[in-house]
């Protein structure tokens, strides 16, 4: 199983099952990821069905640790981007053949 795929790999992926052509496919792929950001941004949630919710996480205002310094710090409440898959992505994902890193060498 291959570790990581790029933008570029699911672009290339996407054009040769649909034929179309790959700069086609990037600004697709270009504008779906804006549309994403945009909504976040905008404090909105996107639900994609089989695939997952990406939403706004809040973080309630914490101490935390000037290390250069060694004096505390306030951090503000703030929001950060998560990701929840489907329920559907997660009972495919956990049928996946765990291997280890002895087996791939």
């Amino acid at each position: 199983m291959e570790s990581k795929m790029t933008k570029a790999d699911i672009v290339r992926e996407i054009a040769q099952k649909t034929k179309m052509r790959e700069e086609d496919v990037q600004y697709i792929v270009e504008e779906f990821m804006k549309t994403i950001n945009r909504s976040l941004t905008k404090g909105q949630s996107i639900y994609l069905r089989g695939f997952g919710t990406f939403y706004l996480k809040k973080r309630a205002q914490k101490i935390g640790r000037d290390i250069k310094n060694n004096k505390p710090v306030v951090i503000p409440e703030h929001y950060i981007p998560a990701y929840k898959p489907s329920q559907l992505l997660v009972e495919k994902v956990k049928k996946l053949k765990v291997v280890s890193l002895k087996d791939k060498k």
